[in-house]
Order: C-alpha cells, then sequence, then structure tokens
C-alpha cells in the first residue's frame, strides 16, 4: 500500500486534482548584478556578497540559506552577507540556480 493508497483510505470523499500545486518560493528581482568578492581580514579568508535591492529581510534569509547550506559562519550586517572563508565558486553556482545575475570581483 503506497501513500495514495493511504490517503484515500483516509480521506474518502476527496478528489484528486488534475494538476499537482506546486509552490512557488519567493523571486528576488535584480537589475543590478550581486557583487562576490573574497579579502583577509586579520588574515582571515572571507566572502561577501552586497548590491542587493531587494528587501532586507529576504537578503537575510538568503543568508541563513548559504550559511546552511555550507555549513560555515557568517553574519548579516550593513546589507551585505559576509560569510567565513573562500567560497565565492561554490555561492555563486548557488545563486545562478536561484536566477540571480552574480559578478566575481577580487582574484
Amino acid at each position: 500500500m503506497d501513500f495514495k493508497d493511504q490517503l484515500k483510505n483516509l480521506f474518502p470523499e476527496h478528489k484528486e486534482s488534475a494538476e499537482p500545486v506546486v509552490e512557488k518560493s519567493s523571486i528576488w528581482l535584480q537589475e543590478e548584478p550581486i557583487i562576490c568578492k573574497y579579502e583577509k581580514r586579520k588574515g582571515k579568508p572571507i566572502t561577501i556578497l552586497e548590491g542587493y535591492t531587494g528587501a532586507t529581510e529576504d537578503f537575510k534569509m538568503l543568508a541563513k540559506e548559504i550559511k546552511t547550506k555550507l555549513s560555515v559562519g557568517g553574519s548579516f550586517k550593513e546589507d551585505k552577507i559576509i560569510i567565513q572563508g573562500d567560497y565565492r565558486d561554490k555561492i555563486m553556482t548557488m545563486l545562478k540556480e536561484k536566477g540571480f545575475n552574480v559578478k566575481r570581483v577580487g582574484g
């Protein structure tokens, strides 16, 4: 017995819709590219993302998602995402998959 059969047993009067409902994640509209740059502070490498023009809360959610996927530390300060370590390539790939235009700066 698969999952659909179990649901039919629980909800016999429910009729299956023709199209599955797919929730669309929030889309950020970005005119200028997000700047992805590399710096060293106190001898340690960091990756900085700046240039986002949308809502601050969306950028904070993006910062949390990047930190979680890469399993690294970081912060969100003054409309910039600061990630500990040099992860420019991975971050740029993630942002391009989400539909952002990203520009690499510094090295």
